[in-house]
């Protein structure tokens, strides 16, 4: 007899044998087991099981207060630094990384305006943050990165109402645009225009006539806060000093113009 046939042979036997071995453990009896073998592996980890059904929580924006955000136009022009050390302001100065990047671009421009701008915007950064009269902020670009598709100026205003601060510009259009988005916006050629001198209708006043006005007869000259004076019947004075009149006073958009008339 080969080994196939004495397999063959005993095969049935096998089965039987484990028939019988199986009918010793009922449904019942097993799922009993399965029963107490869980508990036991969860009374032994429940660590474990907590931490698989506790949810990551969201990233929290670490909150900037008082945060005045300047764009590139008012850190070139100049005159916020100056306002800085006045000790006017309170809060933290924000610089976006995308604002720095511009400001490195300006620095590395071909043109030479644009060149001395930025390099001179980076240079009064560096200073305010060495004096440490205002701490200067750079928010994580995590920050920034949500907005990453948007504008630079869209970028300003998110993170202006994110951080419920200030945009502190020289840019007309950026400083309405933050108003209908109400954020508060700062431009500081219109606080420049507060705080000019106010001439009224009557008051007497020294000039130089330095140049014509839009009208031939017409000579220009500036107050020393840089308001212009137009004086009629003026083009004739040009390059000399004269004592005139504020006959009208018209305020405009970018300041006030005043109009004169010699004595």
């Amino acid at each position: 007899m080969d080994n196939k046939e004495k397999e063959d042979k005993l095969k049935p036997e096998v089965e039987k044998k484990a028939e019988k071995r199986g009918a010793v453990f009922s449904p019942k009896l097993i799922g009993a087991i399965a029963d107490e073998v869980s508990k036991s592996i969860i009374s032994r980890f429940p660590s474990m099981m907590h931490r698989s059904k506790k949810k990551a929580k969201p990233k929290k924006t670490k909150k900037i207060e008082y945060a005045l955000l300047l764009d590139t136009s008012a850190i070139i022009d100049g005159r916020i630094f100056d306002i800085i050390s006045t000790g006017l302001l309170n809060g933290n100065i924000v610089i976006l990384p995308s604002i720095l990047m511009e400001l490195k671009h300006l620095a590395d421009s071909q043109d030479a305006v644009k060149r001395e701008r930025g390099r001179k915007g980076l240079e009064m950064l560096e200073k305010l943050r060495k004096g440490k009269q205002m701490k200067i902020v750079v928010p994580a670009e995590d920050d920034e990165k949500s907005f990453e598709k948007l504008e630079v100026d869209e970028k300003l205003i998110r993170l202006a109402k994110l951080y419920k601060g200030k945009v502190i510009t020289c840019d007309y259009n950026l400083e309405k645009k933050a108003n209908i988005e109400n954020v508060r916006a700062v431009n500081i050629n219109g606080l420049a225009n507060y705080l000019k001198i106010i001439a009224v209708p009557g008051e007497s006043l020294h000039i130089a006539i330095s140049h014509p006005g839009k009208e031939p007869s017409q000579g220009v000259g500036y107050m020393d806060d840089g308001t212009m004076i137009v004086l009629e019947n003026g083009a004739t004075m040009i390059g000399k000093s004269v004592d005139v009149v504020v006959s009208r006073v018209i305020q405009t958009a970018t300041g006030r113009i005043l109009f004169a008339k010699r004595i």
